[in-house]
């Protein structure tokens, strides 16, 4: 089943699949409901391939039909040496695959060697245990980090186009769109952006932050803002932000982003601590201390405009 279930996995991705294939693919994911939680497991890997480190993908062979792009060849390999013991301890595939997700409320884990990671709403994260390096890919969202210490087998965060290694630590990591925040509560880090590009590197301290985006510009260096770890505390802090800046942080909590009409609403102040399980009551009061008002369009989203 797992053969099948890698074959598959590689196949949906391939640019020359068929329509027959495509067909014959649904059959067989809804003939077994254990077909289907087989290829979760598969896409799980799958996702997770994209961001490993090019000495982990060695294919033995070049695939016998043309797949979508090389990063995509790779990840078939890893799909069919899942179950590999010799792809274990040369460091190609992990041992362990789990994803973690928090949709409306946050989320705390624990992961297998104790390491801790507390979810904030509407983030997605994938984990997988090399021999190695314990690796994360952060799809999208916000989280904060509790690693326990292992020199010799690090932890490695991949946000956007670059990574965040440690060996033990204490860390957050939010990510919006292309953009990537690394704040650093206890120990150090390692920030590289691009993630393959050591000298692109930085190095926080506790009570700095990283920021970077998908540029490639060396990532930059800040003193932690007060508010980026308030979310712990079920608190958003808007110190004295623009409607611009703000947005981001406020549209995490919500289900549909609210949008802004124009450069001069952009540039509007806002200020104040939230609850963070009340940030659509914060979007509403804006009328009553900004000269604004709030309007719906054809998509549902709020639209700020000018008054």
């Amino acid at each position: 089943m797992i053969d099948e279930a890698a074959h598959w996995c590689m196949r949906m991705h391939a640019d020359d699949r068929t329509p027959q294939e495509c067909e014959a693919f649904e059959r067989w994911l809804h003939s077994d409901p254990r077909h289907a939680e087989e290829y979760a497991a598969m896409l799980d890997i799958w996702q997770i391939s994209e961001h490993l480190p090019r000495h982990h993908a060695r294919p033995a062979s070049p695939p016998t039909r043309r797949i979508a792009r090389p990063a995509l060849a790779s990840a078939a390999v890893l799909c069919l040496a899942v179950s590999s013991w010799f792809g274990w301890q040369q460091g190609w595939v992990p041992n362990d695959v789990q994803r973690f997700q928090a949709d409306t409320q946050s989320r705390q884990v624990i992961l297998g060697d104790g390491s801790q990671i507390r979810l904030n709403r509407g983030t997605t994260l994938w984990f997988a245990n090399f021999r190695d390096q314990r690796s994360i890919t952060l799809r999208e969202g916000e989280a904060f980090f509790d690693v326990q210490h292992d020199a010799d087998h690090p932890f490695v965060v991949h946000a956007g186009a670059g990574s965040v290694t440690v060996t033990g630590t204490r860390f957050n990591v939010w990510k919006y769109l292309d953009q990537v925040v690394v704040t650093l509560s206890e120990g150090s880090v390692r920030v590289q952006s691009p993630a393959d590009r050591p000298d692109q590197t930085a190095y926080l301290t506790p009570g700095l932050q990283a920021r970077y985006d998908a540029n490639g510009e060396l990532p930059q260096i800040d003193a932690a803002s007060s508010s980026a770890l308030a979310w712990l505390d079920g608190k958003l802090i808007l110190d004295n932000l623009t409607l611009a800046e703000a947005l981001p942080q406020i549209n995490r909590y919500l289900d549909k982003p609210v949008l802004l009409a124009g450069r001069a609403v952009a540039e509007m102040r806002i200020g104040g601590i939230y609850n963070t399980n009340d940030i659509a009551g914060l979007v509403r009061m804006l009328p009553t201390v900004l000269p604004i008002t709030l309007a719906r369009n054809e998509a549902g989203n709020t639209v700020i405009r000018r008054r």
